[in-house]
């Protein structure tokens, strides 16, 4: 953080909109990000073509590892994952990541691939939701999610409204990878899932796509969309006849501050019942789609829940859409697969 602000001043120097971004930069409760290259090197525009080949670099090199851990957390093989579901909205590749992983990784040639790409910081629960349905359509599959946000090659230096430069304050480089399992395993056991849009929200977040990239453009009102989608959730839960306010963990995306304590506010829970996204948003900053795998990592690395407890993953990004899914926690241990 320390050295975000030391940066910001330097670069914005004399701007009028300066003083009022630093104290919503120190406001994030961000206290560490990581980023896939050093920050003077971040904070240079080398142009389009060289940072998507960056991007392409990147995934390729941290993407692997961190399958690896996911498949042998779920006790899977590269052969039993039936799909690969990747989502990023920081680069662009066609094909697309999944063709380079299932050639270089030993995944079957059938397997199904599926990119999301436009959903931004909504993608983490849109994917967790697609999977459910993949392994509720297909049963006993199995299905890989990989999401890689390299949120820092998307700076664009020239950008100094208050929406940008809050957001090179906030958002931070992640690679996060998740198996759901059509049968067996320890974890989160979904059972239910859901889509909204806010209507008429489209514009609130979005990219304008320029020579230079991908210019990140944030309205003052997103902060506020927690107050909508409340009830929304609220009623989601209740017509799986549980109560929103009474469940026993929540895996929620971390997309600022103010969004937490809102939804912590309208949905009549204390905030602590955040931790995870919080913790997340505190080491790592918002990392778009990978904050939901994150922040169900702390859970199942926390003293494992009871066996049906009941938990919520919600996602939230461009639309403005929700995604949404309910599971209770299954603590039967991995089953032989189909």
């Amino acid at each position: 953080m320390e050295e975000t602000l030391e940066f910001a001043e330097k670069a914005h120097a004399g701007k009028p909109q300066l003083p009022l971004a630093l104290r919503l930069i120190r406001n994030t409760g961000v206290l560490k990000r990581h980023i896939v290259q050093p920050i003077e090197k971040t904070l240079r525009h080398p142009g389009l073509t060289e940072r998507n080949r960056i991007y392409e670099a990147e995934s390729k090199k941290w993407t692997p590892p961190v399958i690896e851990e996911a498949l042998k957390n779920a006790d899977v093989s590269a052969r039993d994952i039936d799909a690969i579901i990747y989502v990023s909205c920081t680069g662009f590749m066609m094909p697309s990541l999944t063709a380079w992983l299932i050639n270089k990784m030993g995944f079957r040639p059938d397997t199904r691939q599926i990119p999301i790409a436009q959903l931004g910081c909504a993608a983490g629960g849109a994917a967790v939701n697609r999977a459910h349905d993949f392994c509720l359509a297909h049963p006993a599959s199995n299905v890989l999610i990989v999401s890689c946000e390299l949120c820092s090659l998307c700076y664009q230096p020239d950008a100094d409204d208050i929406g940008s430069l809050l957001s090179d304050g906030l958002f931070g480089d992640a690679v996060a990878a998740a198996v759901v399992r059509g049968n067996g395993g320890v974890g989160i056991e979904l059972e239910r899932n859901a889509s909204y849009l806010i209507p008429h929200t489209e514009d609130w977040i979005s990219y304008a796509v320029k020579d230079t990239g991908f210019h990140f453009q944030l309205d003052r009102r997103v902060p506020g969309t927690m107050e909508p989608l409340a009830p929304v959730l609220r009623e989601f839960a209740k017509d799986h006849s549980w109560d929103i306010g009474s469940l026993d963990f929540y895996i929620v995306h971390a997309g600022g501050p103010r969004i937490l304590d809102d939804l912590a506010k309208f949905l009549d829970v204390d905030r602590q019942v955040f931790r995870h996204s919080w913790a997340t948003l505190t080491e790592y900053g918002n990392i778009a789609s990978a904050v939901v795998f994150d922040a169900a990592r702390r859970l199942f690395e926390e003293a494992a829940p009871a066996a049906g407890a009941t938990g919520l993953i919600a996602g939230f990004g461009p639309g403005i859409t929700a995604e949404m899914a309910l599971g209770s926690w299954s603590a039967d241990g991995p089953q032989p697969l189909d």
